[in-house]
């Protein structure tokens, strides 16, 4: 799908985590066609980049490598006006069986390295007049996450993060607002909902009867990253297409 820019951030410059791929790489995408300069991290460089977007290689797991790719963006960029903090994800593990060195990574990757980046970012910021901070949360932190429980506590850290942040920074023009993401489509959809059948099937339950996707999550970025939001913090924005319908209701007779 194209989009023409509804918004200009010509100018600005924007940091995407986990842009390189999926819902990060479309972020980062449409960032850059309204104008912004993006920055993108990874630990592998992707063959093709799109149009206005760096990359750097950097684990954001890592607090060093964090300062250090946010270091070099504003000084090759100019400054730091917009970070999404998008990395993150989960396999499937139940808790009883979960090692100590499994839940140490999902937790960094979800919780802590988006900390480390807000940690990286926040001073220059500050040095650019405010900012936007986007936490790219899920609806796993906010209800039950059977199955990804270790994921869900990052995640419901990270919505806890948001709102003490929004605190703390507010009084420096730096906004954090978190997107509570709810069920998309992605490039590994297959290993969480099932095959195009089932995926469907997934879609036609939502009350907007389909799946989101990485431009349903774009366009939240983007606005929340505008002057249009300038008075919205510490949000948390539902981007779920009305919710998941709840399983009794199918229990129900009649339902």
């Amino acid at each position: 799908m194209s989009h023409q820019p509804v918004y200009d951030f010509s100018g600005r410059v924007a940091i995407v985590t986990g842009g390189t791929r999926g819902l990060g790489r479309q972020i980062a995408a449409r960032l850059a066609s309204s104008g912004a300069k993006v920055a993108i991290c990874g630990r592998n460089q992707p063959d093709v980049l799109p149009a206005g977007v760096s990359f750097y290689q950097a684990d954001v797991r890592d607090a060093d490598q964090a300062k250090a790719f946010v270091d070099a963006v504003a000084k090759d960029l100019g400054r730091v006006d917009i970070l999404v903090n998008n990395a993150g994800g989960s396999p499937a593990s139940d808790v009883a069986s979960a090692s100590p060195r499994f839940i140490d990574a999902i937790l960094k990757l979800n919780m802590v390295g988006p900390l480390y980046m807000a940690q990286a970012a926040y001073p220059h910021m500050v040095a650019a007049g405010g900012g936007s901070i986007i936490n790219i949360a899920s609806v796993s932190g906010a209800r039950p996450s059977p199955g990804t429980a270790v994921y869900g506590m990052a995640k419901a850290g990270m919505i806890s993060m948001t709102q003490s942040l929004a605190q703390e920074w507010g009084r420096d023009a730096v906004r954090v607002n978190a997107i509570i993401a709810g069920l998309m489509t992605t490039e590994n959809a297959e290993a969480t909902y099932g095959d195009a059948e089932a995926q469907a099937a997934v879609g036609r339950s939502m009350p907007l009867g389909r799946m989101g996707t990485g431009d349903d999550l774009a366009g939240a970025v983007l606005w929340l990253s505008s002057d249009d939001a300038q008075w919205v913090s510490g949000a948390r924005l539902q981007v779920d297409g009305g919710g998941e319908r709840p399983y009794f209701l199918d229990l129900v007779k009649g339902g």
